[in-house]
């Protein structure tokens, strides 16, 4: 098949986003149980980075390759008066490519639809209103359902059904709205969004269920110990409002891009039993040392960039393309 300058510039973008995607992303499922077990080792805030680093490295490096040494040696060797045919493999790999970031952009446009739907839901049925030692409003919502969420990407929203304000005592209220605000802090429900668009590996499979279920785990400790912040009576405390709540009635499936206090699925035994047996940690990683690993990956990326941009890297990566597409 023959094709014009761009259109060859586009299946070589998509066909190679494709392969060097499907490529890193079969080696991160394959290295997902050993990477889990690592981050078990590290305070679920510094797992929880881990892994989501790890659930977004094959789309970033892939599109980082792509746009920063692919498509540049194109442009820069590739003849525009050229009218090279375009080969089967090139244009199914570039199907194939389309096909991940358009079942993932779909996805995500669903779950930010279904979110603002829940959104407008709650503002219609709730007023808002400022709790007891908090300087932010909440949203009071008279449901029968034992809810506490954040709903929202960019501005989130805390929305509580008045059936838990009064379960709760004024400390265990206290420590569910730490909790949420931690989420608010850490801005989760925009890091679901950034997974939702994270293609998969094919189509229809994804292939880091595992990896995602695992930072969604961690990600719920991290807020539990910031609601905590150290404070082993405050532990107790959350533990108790977390097995109130729980009495309360089942709360219904939330969006995903909603975080609810209770979430569809997660443990919620081994979540209480780990405040039960919280343990204050004794030290925190000094700022010279946040500051040194910083500054080794800026040099690492810089480093990266500099070997992309070399005229020998850059004629490797013509030949390659010259090699997919035929």
């Amino acid at each position: 098949m023959m094709g014009s300058y761009l259109f060859r510039l586009l299946c070589l973008s998509m066909a190679s986003f494709f392969l060097v995607h499907l490529a890193l992303g079969a080696a991160l499922s394959l290295l997902a149980p050993a990477a889990i077990r690592l981050s078990e080792r590290f305070r679920p805030q510094l797992a929880a980075r881990l892994l989501l680093l790890l659930r977004l490295a094959p789309t970033g490096l892939s599109l980082l390759m792509v746009a920063g040494l692919l498509a540049p040696s194109y442009l820069w060797l590739e003849p525009r008066a050229a009218t090279e045919p375009i080969g089967w493999v090139c244009l199914a790999a570039a199907a194939l490519g389309l096909a991940v970031w358009s079942f993932s952009i779909a996805r995500a446009l669903r779950a930010v639809g279904r979110s603002l739907r829940h959104i407008r839901h709650c503002q219609r049925a709730a007023r808002k209103t400022y709790l007891r030692g908090e300087a932010a409003p909440v949203w009071l919502i008279d449901d029968p359902a034992p809810l506490v969420m954040l709903a929202g990407v960019l501005r989130s929203r805390l929305v509580i059904s008045s059936k838990v304000v009064s379960a709760l005592s004024a400390d265990q209220l206290a420590a569910v709205l730490r909790h949420e605000r931690a989420h608010s802090r850490s801005r989760d429900n925009f890091k679901r969004l950034l997974v939702l668009l994270a293609p998969g590996i094919l189509p229809f499979f994804r292939g880091f269920s595992r990896l995602e279920q695992e930072w969604a785990t961690v990600t719920e400790w991290a807020a539990d110990d910031f609601a905590v912040a150290g404070d082993c009576h405050r532990s107790l405390t959350l533990a108790a409002a977390l097995v109130r709540v729980a009495r309360l009635g089942a709360v219904p499936p939330s969006p995903v891009l909603v975080t609810s206090l209770m979430p569809n699925g997660m443990d919620l035994s081994t979540r209480v039993d780990r405040l039960l047996h919280f343990v204050p940690a004794t030290a925190k990683p000094a700022r010279h040392a946040r500051l040194l690993s910083g500054g080794a990956g800026i040099m690492l990326a810089a480093s990266v960039i500099a070997l992309m941009a070399q005229p020998v890297t850059l004629h490797a990566a013509h030949e390659f393309l010259e090699a997919l597409i035929r």
